[in-house]
């Protein structure tokens, strides 16, 4: 399952079910993650939690895992998404700054996900949109190969997020773009002019 979000095939008559299903799963263990950790969660509690049969989990996931990676997955897109639609390389301000915000309004979905057990998934899958992205754009440093700025940036986000999201008085929205445009993202964009 590396690498792939496993997606069952589902007749078109039953569509409306599976999607209200899946999501009903998804809400479960989000619901789940924010009282413990991953590992205590049972796919038998998913289950009664979504409102549905132990087997009928079976049907969407093979493995409880599958269900987070695919909410991790899922989230992950949905950031980079919106991040690239608004991607200026030259100004590491903005992208830092629509980063944080994004992650702030969803800060309930984000915090379970990466106090829970998903943050591993979280960097796998940033680093995967990321080289798939980093793949057309030509890179003009010397010393620092785009894969590792991918990993460094990725982990460099994954890390700050999970840190401010588990502060008890959090810090502002701008304050932590200031720290991520600072310490991780001109480090590695300014390589790429060197």
């Amino acid at each position: 399952m590396e690498g792939k979000i496993y997606r069952p095939h589902f007749t078109t008559a039953s569509d409306a079910r599976v999607v209200r299903t899946r999501d009903s799963l998804r809400r479960a263990l989000l619901e789940l993650l924010q009282s413990r950790s991953f590992e205590q969660i049972t796919i038998r509690e998913i289950a009664a939690t979504a409102g549905i049969g132990y087997t009928t989990f079976f049907r969407h996931h093979p493995t409880r895992e599958s269900l987070l990676e695919e909410i991790a997955a899922d989230e992950m897109r949905q950031l980079l998404e919106h991040l690239l639609s608004t991607f200026d390389a030259d100004d590491t301000r903005a992208q830092s700054l629509a980063l944080c915000q994004y992650v702030a309004d969803h800060r309930a979905v984000w915090s379970t996900l990466l106090t829970g057990g998903a943050a591993g998934t979280l960097r796998e899958e940033f680093i995967r949109i990321a080289k798939a992205v980093a793949e057309g754009s030509p890179h003009n440093t010397r010393w620092l190969p785009a894969e590792v700025g991918i990993i460094l940036v990725a982990s460099g986000t994954i890390e700050l997020l999970a840190w401010w999201l588990q502060q008890r008085r959090p810090l502002s929205v701008q304050k932590v773009a200031t720290i991520y445009e600072r310490a991780v993202l001109s480090p590695i964009f300014q390589s790429y002019g060197d």
